[in-house]
């Protein structure tokens, strides 16, 4: 049921994971935009887990529920350097240490989030991870959208094709995000580190020979340090933001949610 990795694979692998990073990371290449686009919803809780259970309030719950945000969208002009020789102040690596310690410091998370397409389209739906390497994002109805990691693949599954397009976790931006422990001037090709009153941005950016250049724009709360939003940058310039919100980082999940299953889903048809 799993296509092999070969030159056509690797041809198309950065424009797909960079979307399905959105998420992810992260669909908009493998699902038309039609099928996706919707209205944002009103608020509503965070996730319930499997076990019928509402998330537990944690550290990261500040109490009332939050509406979905209205995610920044990067400006399509911009063009961010890359250098070998990228150099950081003193402020910049204090920063980026930080936004390693809270990423590192994180088990599991739970919340919502909002996702927008390159083509201005917005989703919405639930997202559950668990480390290191298993994630889990549902898509609000209509779309029939599940992302599912298990610590070594990833899948976008289309449950009402009932077909799946199977990625190494590997070769996407998320891994990032999955790491157990990370240290991003030390794990990572950092090439720019910001902050203001709002946000501490940091931007990751990867080289792959047979794909190009793909960056993921990491944003954090500059007063609470939370992970607010992410935008991969695929190597034909194309940007999917995802917004997270009524996060939770002490929900127990299930570990059967993060389970893929080979048998019932046959490979993406093309």
């Amino acid at each position: 049921m799993i296509r092999h990795p070969d030159i056509r694979f690797a041809a198309t692998i950065a424009a797909r994971s960079a979307r399905v990073a959105g998420v992810l990371l992260v669909t908009a290449a493998m699902v038309t935009a039609s099928s996706l686009a919707q209205n944002v919803p009103v608020p509503k809780p965070a996730p319930k887990g499997r076990d019928g259970g509402a998330a537990a309030g944690g550290p990261a719950v500040t109490g009332a529920t939050q509406a979905p945000p209205n995610p920044v969208i990067p400006d399509p002009r911009r063009n961010v350097p890359s250098s070998i020789f990228q150099t950081f102040d003193a402020n910049q690596k204090a920063q980026a240490a930080k936004v390693s310690a809270y990423l590192s410091s994180l088990s599991t998370l739970v919340g919502n989030f909002v996702q927008v397409g390159p083509d201005g389209s917005k989703t919405q739906g639930d997202f559950y991870i668990q480390k290191p390497g298993k994630v889990r994002f549902e898509y609000d109805a209509p779309s029939p959208i599940d992302i599912v990691a298990d610590g070594s693949s990833l899948v976008v599954r289309d449950r009402k094709l009932a077909t799946q397009d199977v990625y190494p976790l590997s070769q996407t931006p998320l891994r990032f995000l999955l790491s157990d422990r990370i240290d991003l001037m030390k794990d990572t090709n950092v090439v720019g580190v910001s902050a203001d009153d709002v946000f501490v941005s940091v931007t990751i950016e990867e080289k792959q020979a047979l794909v190009g250049t793909s960056r993921l724009l990491l944003m954090f709360g500059a007063k609470d340090g939370q992970l607010k939003q992410w935008t991969v940058t695929d190597p034909q310039g194309y940007d999917t933001t995802i917004a997270v919100y009524n996060l939770d980082s002490s929900k127990k999940l299930d570990p059967g949610m993060f389970k893929i299953d080979f048998t019932n889903y046959g490979p993406a048809p093309g």
